[in-house]
């Protein structure tokens, strides 16, 4: 068992609220430095919710998010990517008007460590294939999800917060997403990722939290992943 007072992420009693609904209650978990983590659970859980929490972008939260020992519960959402915690989310945020190139220079780099555009297209080719002359809306749907990645990944953040990264793409756009999801924790990267797909999510995480109502009901590791699959097709529905 890792001992959550050296993670670099430790989240405890997360509560959070969007207007006068109360969707997590006490969320605790931990994430140490070089893991990938995978959030798990339905439709509705608080997934997505806890990775906007960990940023501030929720209506209200209370509890403690402290990221490599400091406290972040107090911080704005511009201090926390500051931090070096960055979010690529469901919807991915392609800016339609600016094309792959503006797309990836447009967010600062907060702090050393960022990968360079030349590494980033050693990652996503087909991004280099497109670089001047798709805009963001023109690209499909595993294009942009790659371009989401690409854009945090020049920043320098040092932990990803990957929201269904997987949703709706081709399994061959998938087994992509997964190669370099695995290729990012092989450089020092840590990753938060929250998935429906536990096969995919089973290909690239050490250790799994599964959600239920805004809890967390559930955890375990890779290795113990034979001994929990008929819990997992309950919690699931897999």
């Amino acid at each position: 068992m890792l001992d959550a007072r050296n993670a670099l992420l430790a989240v405890k009693d997360l509560q959070a609220w969007y207007g006068e609904s109360h969707i997590l209650h006490g969320v605790n978990f931990d994430v140490h430095e070089g893991e990938v983590v995978t959030l798990l659970g339905r439709n509705g859980a608080g997934k997505t919710t806890t990775l906007k929490s960990i940023m501030g972008m929720v209506g209200r939260r209370q509890g403690s998010v402290r990221f490599e020992g400091q406290e972040l519960i107090d911080r704005s959402s511009d201090q926390i990517a500051r931090a070096g915690i960055a979010l690529c989310p469901e919807e991915r945020g392609i800016f339609a008007s600016l094309n792959v190139e503006e797309n990836l220079l447009l967010p600062p780099v907060i702090r050393p460590g960022g990968l360079s555009l030349e590494r980033i297209f050693e990652l996503f080719p087909n991004l280099y294939e497109r670089l001047g002359s798709s805009q963001g809306t023109k690209l499909s749907g595993g294009e942009q999800q790659m371009l989401a990645i690409g854009r945090i990944l020049r920043t320098g953040a040092r932990l990803l917060l990957l929201d269904e990264p997987t949703e709706g793409l081709a399994p061959v756009i998938i087994q992509q997403i997964g190669k370099t999801i695995r290729a990012l924790k092989e450089q020092g990267f840590t990753i938060l990722l929250v998935e429906q797909n536990f096969r995919f999510a089973a290909t690239v995480a050490d250790r799994y939290y599964v959600m239920e109502y805004g809890r967390i009901i559930d955890q375990f590791a890779t290795s113990e992943l034979d001994a929990n699959v008929e819990k997992l097709h309950d919690y699931l529905g897999v």
